[in-house]
């Protein structure tokens, strides 16, 4: 088995359920409050590690009681803690997530907290985290010269990268021929390729420009309608998985994905049926409320299978 790394943020996600999400200046009555684990980077890594992935994941926290909640998820699920760097100056982040009952929609506002402070000379001095893996699997919500430096050392160490460019914001163009895997969904996929997706024929148009921009794996996921896959050799459409129950929650969803493809590729799957893999996992993670607690399980997916 083929060894992860992901780098990322934890966040504590404080999530509240109503029939609708707030408009601007609007107050509403909710229904339900719940906490738990988050930050992409962090969700990312519990999706991979409880399909059975052996994950170490690189993050600044603080020293609080939100950072318990960390060390305890990821002690729980064998998540390598050894990189896990700890902040005395900054707190643990936190998330704000409005959910729609009705839809499973959300609107986020992340503080990133301690992992926003991480610096270059911490990666340096814990490169071997990343020298020692196969998979380097990272976002956009660390800084972005961390992004950078890390992307870079990871193609020097000869790993396969995958860059989910969330949230959307620039990338230097040397960092685009840096990523064998890149996962915006239709809006972040819009944000870079500079026009508004509106069609099938957009999402073609999009995906092929990031192919040209040197990125050899482009998944561009839909939501609710699937994805689209393009590299050199092949290209399709993909449904999203047809789901025998109701959609609850689709906060998590994509992190889903991109945990369950590096988890594919460290297995060695072929591309097809790791963005297969992938696609389902993602659609099951959407059955159950929350990000973390909603990953799904190695044998949740074989009972599936």
């Amino acid at each position: 088995m083929k060894s992860i790394c992901v780098l990322g943020i934890f966040v504590v996600d404080l999530c509240f359920m109503g029939n609708r999400i707030p408009s601007k200046g609007q107050t509403i009555l909710g229904e339900k409050h719940i906490y738990g684990p988050g930050g992409k980077g962090s969700n990312q890594a519990v999706a991979a590690s409880k399909l059975g992935g052996k994950v170490n994941f690189l993050t600044k926290i603080g020293k609080d009681k939100y950072a318990d909640i960390a060390l305890n998820l990821y002690k729980k699920l064998n998540i390598n803690r050894k990189y896990i760097l700890k902040s005395k100056d900054h707190p643990t982040g936190v998330a704000g997530i409005f959910i729609n009952n009705k839809t499973g929609e959300n609107s986020i506002n992340v503080i990133s907290g301690a992992s926003n402070k991480i610096t270059i000379n911490e990666i340096k001095k814990n490169i071997d985290i990343i020298k020692n893996s196969n998979i380097f699997l990272t976002q956009l919500e660390t800084p972005y010269k961390i992004t950078s430096f890390t992307l870079q050392k990871a193609k020097l160490f000869k790993l396969t990268t995958i860059l989910n460019p969330a949230p959307a914001m620039k990338i230097l163009n040397k960092d685009f021929k840096k990523i064998d895997f890149f996962t915006p969904n239709e809006t972040e996929a819009s944000y870079y390729y500079g026009k508004k997706i509106l069609n099938n024929n957009d999402i073609k148009k999009a995906a092929k420009f990031f192919i040209k921009k040197g990125v050899k794996n482009v998944v561009i996921t839909l939501g609710s309608k699937g994805l689209y896959f393009l590299n050199k050799e092949q290209n399709f459409f993909l449904k999203a998985y047809k789901l025998k129950k109701k959609v609850i929650d689709t906060t998590g969803a994509g992190d889903a994905f991109n945990g369950a493809l590096a988890f594919a590729l460290s297995q060695n799957y072929t591309i097809k049926k790791s963005i297969y893999f992938s696609n389902k996992v993602a659609a099951i993670s959407t059955t159950k409320e929350g990000a973390a607690n909603s990953m799904p399980t190695k044998k949740e997916m074989s009972n599936i299978e």
